[in-house]
């Protein structure tokens, strides 16, 4: 997952810092990530993950970093795969 999520923000992004010389706790919007990015982004995740994520969950801190993205999509994916269950 936290693969996947490097390589969705390093295309999609616009870091000015490069993806791979951040740690997961790293403040993604100080290495560049702007709020239209970071909507890219999240669409992108949605897309490659098969989620959508809750209103509750659109805000900064849902993706100030790959840990807080992880963290989300960890919460949202038990969820997801209940949803297409039924």
């Amino acid at each position: 997952m936290i693969e996947t999520i490097r390589r969705l923000l390093q295309e999609n992004g616009r870091l000015h810092t490069p993806i791979e010389t951040l740690t997961d706790s790293a403040d993604l919007y100080e290495a560049g990530l702007t709020p239209f990015a970071a909507i890219r982004t999240m669409l992108a995740i949605e897309e490659a993950f098969d989620v959508e994520f809750p209103v509750q969950m659109l805000r900064r801190q849902s993706f100030v970093s790959v840990d807080s993205i992880s963290a989300c999509l960890n919460e949202i994916l038990p969820e997801a795969a209940a949803r297409k269950a039924a």
